[in-house]
């Protein structure tokens, strides 16, 4: 079966943790800050706060900026449920807007239309590895004093006109181990704000810099020193990883381009680190079977907007104005791409594609 993600562990990643669990500092210690000052250089900012997931990352950047109940968030319809259940776990409210039908991400010519007297932040979501238009959202978030946090998840080393994912707000990042780079679980967050990053550290931290002192409300969203060894190892290899993913892309859109399908596209200016190869076609879930009949484990990403999850449909959402993303749902499709990919591989997966589409 060729799979849809590997995670790719080398021996360095198996002896720095086995270093860690000799040395018996297992939880939050200086791997985790190593690991939090490398990523942060390899953004470009300044700070970068470790967390247990992704999840948390948002979560706590959200509580960061004091984003609460009564407050809106706006964010794309189409992403994780982690995007929209993060803004939930903080009380505020998510407000959904379409994405353009070129990249899957939120659509900014649709987002002044969405803002109100309660919007008080928008979560950009970089989907697949691609970033959005983050001039037209740069530019929004400044002439409506908004805070700007970046859904980095699928976006390590993504970047637009040469500025890397996580440098442009809050960035926050997952580490799962289907990710362009893993620490097994664990998340982070970038930014240049020297209060605000302080306040998350103090966050995931029980609200406290000094033990047994609680100043603020906080939880337990650490990163454990073994993620962080992981980490340090992974971030090294990074590079190489996204370049195997770029060149196993360009490689099925080259082979790919008289087929029936819709294939990625990646604009002048735009650095897509193709944590999923998604393409579009008709009748999505038959091609779907037929992969895996032939031993090709393709996936859906999302079959649902988050707006037609049972959890958002009770709380009354109702998506029938997001024509787009209503469309594309019954139509993507992603492919492997992951760096482990041999061309023999790559060849049989476009010859499957193009006997079945």
């Amino acid at each position: 079966m060729i799979n849809i993600a590997k995670p790719v562990i080398g021996e360095e990643e198996i002896k720095a943790v086995s270093d860690v669990l000799k040395s018996g500092i297992l939880a939050q210690g200086e791997k985790v800050r190593e690991f939090e000052k490398n990523f942060a250089k390899y953004i470009g900012v300044k700070y970068g706060i470790a967390t247990s997931s992704g999840t948390t990352a948002l979560q706590t950047a959200l509580m960061g900026y004091d984003i609460k109940e009564g407050d809106e968030v706006i964010t794309t319809s189409f992403t994780f449920a982690a995007t929209a259940n993060s803004i939930l776990s903080v009380n505020a409210k998510p407000v959904f807007v379409d994405i353009h039908e070129d990249n899957f991400n939120i659509n900014p010519d649709l987002i002044q239309e969405k803002i109100t007297k309660k919007t008080k932040a928008i979560i950009a979501v970089s989907l697949f590895g691609l970033m959005p238009d983050m001039d037209k959202i740069s530019e929004i978030c400044k002439n409506n004093n908004l805070i700007l946090i970046e859904d980095a998840a699928q976006a390590h080393g993504a970047e637009f006109k040469q500025r890397k994912a996580g440098s442009f707000g809050a960035g926050c990042f997952s580490f799962y181990p289907t990710k362009n780079m893993t620490t097994s679980e664990g998340g982070l967050i970038t930014t240049n704000d020297e209060q605000f990053a302080e306040k998350c550290r103090m966050i995931i931290n029980h609200g406290s810099k000094t033990r047994y002192y609680h100043e603020i409300f906080g939880l337990n969203f650490r990163m454990t020193n073994i993620a962080g060894a992981i980490g340090i190892e992974q971030l090294k290899k990074l590079d190489f990883f996204n370049n195997k993913r770029i060149e196993n892309a360009n490689y099925l859109i080259k082979n790919l381009k008289d087929s029936n399908i819709v294939l990625p596209k990646v604009k002048e200016g735009y650095k897509h680190v193709f944590h999923q190869f998604t393409i579009l076609t008709e009748n999505r879930d038959e091609v779907l079977k037929k992969l895996l009949d032939n031993g090709i484990k393709g996936d859906i990403f999302y079959p649902k907007p988050v707006f037609e999850q049972p959890i958002y449909k009770k709380l009354g959402y109702d998506g029938k104005e997001f024509k787009v993303v209503n469309e594309l749902c019954k139509k993507v499709l992603s492919l492997p791409v992951h760096p482990s990919l041999t061309r023999d591989e790559l060849d049989y997966i476009i010859k499957i594609l193009k006997e079945i589409t």
